[in-house]
């Protein structure tokens, strides 16, 4: 059976999917679907991300940050992993700085 699969998945996000002994822990199918989903939301987010710099005038790490609270979170459709995977793919679509942070969880009081 030929494997006509022509994306090459970066070992960034394969990294997501690998154990300690370097094989995956999902199926070769499922980690290539969990990427182009990571991949498409990264390329979607890039015009969001540059209007939002531009009209509301947030710095660019900040829209980083919130994009992320955006992808995180009870309905979320990619892990935490993910969205730290998808958030620093978007940075390096935009060229712009890749060392943000996710903010840390807040506690209740």
């Amino acid at each position: 059976m030929s494997d006509d699969y022509q994306i090459e998945i970066p070992p960034s996000f394969q990294a997501l999917y690998t154990n300690a002994r370097q094989r995956l822990t999902v199926p070769l199918a499922e980690l290539r679907d969990r990427y182009e989903l990571c991949e498409d939301l990264a390329n979607h987010l890039t015009e969001h991300c540059r209007n939002v710099h531009a009209e509301v005038g947030d710095i660019q790490v900040e829209v980083l940050r919130r994009c992320h609270q955006g992808l995180t979170g009870p309905d979320a459709v990619v892990s935490d992993p993910e969205a730290v995977w998808v958030i620093t793919r978007l940075a390096e679509l935009l060229y712009w700085p890749m060392d943000w942070q996710p903010q840390p969880p807040t506690e209740s009081t």
